[in-house]
């Protein structure tokens, strides 16, 4: 089964996401099969952008988002498409 979650990128006390599709039973920083955007969480500002389209094509196959990622798609929805 297919899943839309976020992989930590960043250093230690500084964040840095990406969401990207992956196997779910996968490990959370291990491999994926496609990046669908990324999530920056630093103190100054949100910083967020996600392809809606692609994210709609993998939802299409089947996969699954985590509750995280499906409350940010859910932000980009009522924003528009990018967080600066």
């Amino acid at each position: 089964m297919l899943a839309i979650r976020l992989t930590r990128i960043g250093n230690v006390h500084r964040p840095f996401y990406r969401v990207v599709v992956k196997e779910k039973r996968s490990k959370r920083d291990g491999k994926y099969i496609e990046k669908l955007g990324f999530y920056d969480p630093s103190k100054d500002q949100d910083k967020l952008k996600i392809s809606i389209e692609r994210y709609n094509y993998w939802l299409q196959r089947g996969a699954q988002p985590s509750d995280t990622v499906r409350s940010l798609v859910k932000t980009i929805k009522q924003i528009g498409n990018t967080l600066t």
